[in-house]
């Protein structure tokens, strides 16, 4: 019995191969056909939350910076 066909066809190729590379894009090619993109109103408003939780993480983040700063400066007076 043959057991290295039914263990895979590319056991015995290189991935690096002519044939190897071809059926690699040939597999990435396929997968891109089964993604579903967002529409654009949906895009358009993750687009608005994820810059607006950045903007209010950046206000909170430079609000503690600045009352640790002043802490720090304070205690070392």
């Amino acid at each position: 019995m043959d057991t290295k066909k039914e263990s895979g066809d590319l056991e015995g190729r290189s991935y690096f191969s002519p044939s190897g590379i071809r059926q690699f894009i040939n597999e990435v090619h396929s997968e891109f056909r089964k993604i579903v993109w967002p529409g654009k109103k949906t895009t358009a408003g993750l687009t608005g939350f994820v810059i607006l939780l950045v903007v209010v993480i950046s206000l909170y983040l430079g609000s503690v910076d600045l009352l640790l700063g002043k802490l720090v400066s304070t205690i070392l007076k």
